[in-house]
């Protein structure tokens, strides 16, 4: 049984902390409810894993979790085990959630990680700690809505970011070094990006810094990009989130 110190179960009374039958809909309900909402929030930005894929995550962590606390009660079995088993199950799905993108970019890494984080959260639900489960929900959602914005500003008040070039030929590379230097930045990396061959293009990702107290002070990373696509030899450019 659950100790009651948790509020909730104080609140409800001890048949919560049982595996009774209303105590096991209750947690499999609160799984599925808080990753609905954390998955909705997901989807609403087109990420890989959406709705339904955070509910199943939750939704099945849960499942092993009621199954190893009635394993524990009713048979000599002493370690939750299919609990375990379903942590690392997740952590490989939500592995393969994280891709490469054609522009040298890795993409779905707080997806994945979300992903990981819901399925303990699931675990929570199972083994009824009903005010972390919440807690913790509250915070995932926050830091997913939340904290991209925060991201974004410290983003554009860096002297570092990554731009995706696209040259109309790669003899005009130079010209490009060139121009960046004069006005104040420094190009710290060049790597050129395979999956552009055959296009007809010179295609590369550039690391710079903007070394120009002048740029520092009143340019942002979109005005410096914006600058730099009237070079007539650039056929896109754009900076790399």
């Amino acid at each position: 049984m659950l100790s009651i110190n948790d509020p909730i179960v104080k609140w409800l009374g001890e048949w919560s902390a049982q595996l009774s039958f209303g105590a096991v809909c209750l947690r499999l309900g609160l799984a599925v409810l808080f990753s609905a909402v954390i998955g909705w929030e997901r989807a609403s930005k087109r990420h890989s894993a959406g709705l339904r894929t955070f509910i199943l995550v939750a939704f099945a962590s849960s499942i092993a979790m009621l199954l190893d606390l009635f394993l524990l009660q009713s048979t000599t079995m002493k370690f939750p085990v299919l609990s375990a088993a379903s942590v690392l199950g997740i952590a490989m799905l939500s592995g393969n959630s994280v891709l490469y993108s054609s522009r040298n970019q890795i993409k779905g890494l707080t997806t994945s990680a979300g992903l990981w984080t819901c399925g303990i959260i699931g675990l929570t639900a199972g083994a009824g700690f009903y005010s972390v489960t919440i807690i913790t929900s509250f915070l995932l959602l926050g830091i997913l809505y939340y904290l991209p914005i925060l991201e974004i500003y410290l983003k554009n008040r860096s002297n570092h970011f990554e731009i995706h070039l696209e040259l109309t030929s790669k003899e005009h590379l130079q010209d490009f070094v060139s121009t960046v230097r004069r006005l104040g930045i420094v190009i710290e990396d060049v790597e050129t990006n395979s999956a552009y061959v055959g296009s007809g293009l010179s295609v590369y990702s550039v690391t710079v810094t903007v070394t120009s107290e002048e740029l520092k002070k009143y340019k942002t990373h979109s005005e410096i990009i914006e600058a730099l696509k009237t070079l007539p030899y650039i056929y896109h450019i754009e900076e790399m989130r």
